[in-house]
């Protein structure tokens, strides 16, 4: 029995990533000035060839698609030829219209599984007109991916499509997740449930919405943790060091009277800020005055991410210079009891299986008290 499966790419989803916008909507033409590449086609054609390795019968499925790179273009690139396109874009680049009218063609084939490529905006926009008619399933390539439609990364929604077909898994709910994405430029998180929508179930390759784990004990470790980066910055007075974005390193730089951009990353040296909200290019110019540097981390809780989701700015060149030896990740214990692993999706092959071949990452919990966390990256 053929399976219809409808694919749609947002080419333009991710590209403020690297440039330090936090996002895409609105801000595109900035993005591009900023010198952004696109990343969601390279992404949507890594999950179509994985799927392609792994799957004998996709010669049954029906590939229900978009013109150009808003899908067409990604699955003939891979050679599956069983598609039809029922969409294409009227200009050069695309937008949310653009998705909003493709999803009310799709409504009017069966279709089993609507395969999207993008971020939070892109399955806010889809949800607007699908709804909970056609179960969604999410390639991450947007900045932001909170919402519990996406699976953890390229090869895990590769296996996801592939148990799907397969009548191995089933279908339940799954929040889409709304970020105001001005208000996040600011450093201001405001986030909101946009609906709850259809997607697959399962628990190990799909990601869970982000989660907070707030309690007294919790200030009294992070204060903990503040003072094991403060001798930290003594040990090495000569490094630069990157504070990267989320709560528990927001309140460490307050505690150290280290101005901090909540969602940004921040480049200190000597305890003083050098560099405020930098993007990939900022960094590599930084690296030429402060060649050795560390990456401060937290991990996203509930969800694990320290790299490749919400700090794309940390692209794989980043990384390579400063070296995975030089990355500090901290996390409360409460946090980690809910986090049992930590996950990398840097958009490399090779950095990623770097990260896989050492297997595990230690975990700064406290005031020089550490644990071995596992390491779960995109080529597992």
């Amino acid at each position: 029995m053929t399976v219809q499966i409808g694919f749609l790419v947002n080419p333009i989803a991710g590209m403020g990533g690297r440039v330090g916008l936090k996002g895409t909507d609105g801000v595109l033409k900035k993005a591009i000035m900023l010198g952004a590449k696109t990343v969601a086609p390279q992404k949507a054609e890594e999950m179509l060839r994985e799927f392609c390795a792994i799957s004998s019968n996709h010669d049954d499925l029906h590939w229900i698609t978009c013109g150009g790179d808003m899908g067409n273009s990604e699955l003939e690139a891979v050679g599956i030829k069983n598609k039809q396109v029922i969409y294409s874009p009227s200009g050069n680049t695309t937008s949310a219209d653009d998705t909003k009218n493709v999803c009310k063609k799709l409504l009017e084939h069966h279709i089993d599984l609507l395969i999207f490529c993008g971020g939070d905006g892109t399955a806010r926009d889809i949800f607007t007109i699908i709804d909970k008619k056609i179960p969604l399933l999410g390639i991450p390539a947007g900045v932001k991916m909170h919402s519990g439609v996406f699976g953890i990364n390229t090869i895990a929604t590769a296996k996801m499509l592939h148990e799907f077909i397969n009548k191995r898994l089933t279908i339940g709910d799954a929040e889409i997740i709304d970020l105001d994405e001005e208000l996040y430029r600011k450093g201001e998180w405001q986030i909101r449930l946009f609906g709850a929508g259809k997607g697959i179930v399962e628990p190990t390759y799909i990601q869970v919405g982000k989660a907070y784990f707030e309690s007294v004990s919790d200030e009294e470790v992070k204060d903990e943790l503040a003072e094991h980066i403060n001798d930290e910055l003594e040990k090495y007075p000569d490094w630069l060091f990157l504070f990267c974005s989320g709560g528990t390193i927001d309140y460490i730089a307050k505690k150290l009277n280290i101005q901090h951009t909540l969602l940004g990353i921040d480049a200190i040296y000597q305890k003083q800020l050098v560099g405020r909200d930098v993007n990939e290019e900022q960094i590599l110019t930084l690296l030429k005055k402060y060649p050795k540097m560390k990456i401060l981390l937290s991990p996203i809780g509930a969800q694990g991410f320290i790299l490749g989701r919400g700090n794309l700015q940390l692209s794989p060149l980043v990384i390579n210079k400063i070296g995975i030896d030089n990355i500090i990740v901290v996390a409360t214990p409460s946090k980690l009891m809910h986090t049992p692993v930590l996950r990398v999706d840097t958009g490399d092959k090779k950095l990623d299986h770097l990260f896989a071949s050492q297997g595990y990452l230690m975990v700064v919990i406290g005031y020089r008290l550490s644990r071995v966390v596992k390491l779960q990256t995109n080529s597992f």
